[in-house]
């Protein structure tokens, strides 16, 4: 039997514009927070968010959540997609409607060009991924540039409209986020 491997705070985006996007964001987490080497430590408030890429579509609703996992980062997101396949996500056009979209946005500070890339290479151009991610990780380093989330979202220039909608109550054994992701740090858990 080999070595466990060591665990490592990652981040998932989370985006629904289909059926009840708010229940389908709430199943998703509740789901990462069923995963096999996976524990929810913290999750952003829901936001509702203009679409990005084809603007003829209903608005998402989206979410950030922090994750500590064993799994390396091909095994999560083969774990994720599980996920959104289970949820009724099918192919479609590229940025375009969907029951749920589950991304790894950052993994401890990993650079990865292979597939998963990592960190997800359109994070610093996305108001809806930035706003949620910035709620719950400010202070966390973008793993390819060096800047904070919080630093990406003051530069950003992408004018899709974000706006926050619902806090959401306690999640499997994550945490609504508030002390800004101080508890983390405070508690002297290595990220």
């Amino acid at each position: 039997m080999g070595a466990a491997r060591e665990s490592v705070i990652a981040y998932v985006g989370i985006g629904s514009n289909l059926d009840d996007p708010r229940r389908n964001c709430l199943t998703a987490l509740e789901r990462i927070a069923d995963l096999h080497g996976v524990k929810l430590l913290r999750y952003s408030s829901l936001y509702r968010t203009e679409p990005v890429g084809i603007s003829d579509q209903p608005w998402f609703v989206n979410a950030a959540a922090e994750i500590r996992s064993t799994l390396d980062p091909g095994m999560l997101l083969s774990a994720l997609q599980e996920i959104e396949r289970d949820m009724g996500r099918r192919s479609g056009i590229r940025w375009g409607p969907r029951v749920i979209d589950l991304d790894i946005l950052l993994y401890s500070q990993l650079v990865s060009d292979s597939d998963p890339i990592i960190p997800h290479p359109e994070l610093h151009r996305r108001r809806f991924a930035l706003e949620p991610l910035s709620e719950i990780a400010p202070w966390v380093l973008h793993s390819r540039f060096g800047v904070t989330i919080r630093g990406l979202l003051d530069r950003l220039d992408d004018d899709k409209a974000v706006e926050k909608i619902e806090e959401l109550p306690a999640i499997g054994a994550g945490s609504r986020d508030t002390d800004g992701g101080r508890g983390i740090l405070e508690q002297g858990q290595a990220l």
